[in-house]
């Protein structure tokens, strides 16, 4: 059988196949739909491709000649087994978007708008960036923002206008400017506006604006992240003490995580209960990532005499960090042995010494300088063996074959 040419210009420059729905790019190279939307918004690139220059803008304009051309080639040659694509759907625009907000103003529209508009993002990223420039996160902002929370009935049943907003922005998945852009909505309001969903909201929209705040947070300044309230600690606890989900739970830790930097909210989180949830789950937690977030937490927390305070007062507080050393990973067991370090430093009262000693933490200490686990944690297990040689090292609660590593 005669071999087919396929005419070059045809070629899609990121996946060398035929384009099925060319678009032209800012820099004036043509790529097949598909692949540039990944390139573009899946992995975030803003550059092109083939020529590497920036991108002015991101959208994408249909090449409709070169379709029409690639639709004829393939009519012309279906004898040789090449099929016709079809002519794609028009992708959204930005004035149907702006027609939709509009009409989503009206109470009687405005739950029919709101599902439209859901559709709309999940269909793909690229309707997501049209939807995020055309406004959509402003108006949903501002129907979190509200007060007032209209509850509507469809088909499925009752339904939140305010759930669904949230849903809706979560889903959209942000640039970073548009999350920075949330975080500044006057002054701080957003960040309250959610504290109240998940003060009030379901269990969903809870989980919503806990993800959509780290979001938030992973992109912010420090400055609004300063003045955060009390009533945000305890609802960020809350969410993570009630397990809603997997997602909700990560993100409450990385939330708390991106916050407690500060001093003042170290103080803060410790002052709202935030250790005492932290070890409760600990000591039933395995997946690695979640271990490390909570020892990451507990070790940012322990650095205020509020937070040693609150993990001694815990009854398994010691016992369930030492527990974690060479059992999460080599980051869960720096974090581990730090917390340590710092009760050791700063708390290392009679008491605390030797309940640390009758817990096996002198042992697994002595363990840790015998196995390959970092040269920072070893560092700090062989200062705090030191700080309490005269309590530990002679004592019958070290095992003989852990006791000759014992920094003299």
């Amino acid at each position: 059988m005669e071999e087919i040419q396929v005419p070059p210009y045809f070629i899609c420059p990121i996946s060398l196949e035929i384009m099925k729905d060319p678009v032209t790019i800012s820099t004036g190279m043509t790529y097949d739909r598909e692949n540039i939307e990944k390139w573009i918004f899946t992995a975030k690139n803003n550059t092109c491709p083939a020529t590497k220059q920036s991108l002015t803008c991101i959208e994408l304009t249909p090449n409709v000649t070169l379709r029409r051309f690639i639709q004829s080639w393939c009519t012309l040659n279906e004898s040789h087994g090449i099929e016709r694509f079809p002519t794609p759907k028009p992708p959204v625009s930005k004035p149907q978007i702006i027609k939709l907000l509009k009409e989503a103003k009206s109470p009687k529209l405005q739950m029919k708008s709101l599902n439209r508009l859901r559709s709309i993002a999940s269909e793909n990223d690229a309707n997501k960036r049209c939807m995020e420039s055309a406004g959509a996160m402003e108006f949903l902002a501002s129907i979190i923002n509200k007060n007032v929370n209209e509850v509507f009935e469809d088909e499925e049943g009752f339904m939140s206008i305010k759930d669904e907003a949230l849903s809706i922005l979560y889903q959209l998945k942000l640039s970073e400017n548009g999350l920075k852009s949330l975080i500044s909505i006057g002054n701080g309001e957003f960040i309250e506006s959610l504290t109240r969903v998940m003060q009030h909201g379901s269990y969903e929209s809870r989980a919503y604006a806990v993800m959509l705040m780290k979001d938030m947070f992973e992109v912010s300044t420090p400055t609004p992240l300063l003045s955060l309230k009390k009533e945000f600690f305890i609802q960020v606890v809350q969410v993570l003490k009630d397990e809603i989900s997997q997602k909700a739970k990560k993100a409450s830790l990385q939330v708390l995580v991106n916050v407690c930097p500060f001093g003042r909210n170290r103080v803060k989180a410790a002052e709202t209960g935030t250790i005492r949830v932290l070890v409760d789950l600990l000591l039933d937690s395995y997946e690695k990532r979640v271990c490390e977030l909570m020892l990451i937490l507990l070790d940012q927390l322990c650095q205020s005499a509020e937070g040693r305070a609150e993990l001694l007062n815990h009854p398994g507080g010691l016992a369930i960090v030492s527990k974690k050393i060479l059992r999460v990973s080599k980051v869960g067991s720096e974090r581990a042995i730090k917390i340590l370090h710092s009760i050791s430093k700063f708390s290392s009262t009679p008491s605390v010494v030797q309940e640390m000693l009758s817990l096996g933490v002198v042992a697994k200490l002595c363990l840790v300088l015998q196995v390959d686990c970092g040269s920072k944690a070893k560092e700090r297990a062989r200062e705090i063996l030191k700080i309490h040689a005269k309590a530990w090292r002679n004592s019958p609660c070290i095992p003989n074959n852990l006791l000759s590593s014992y920094p003299f």
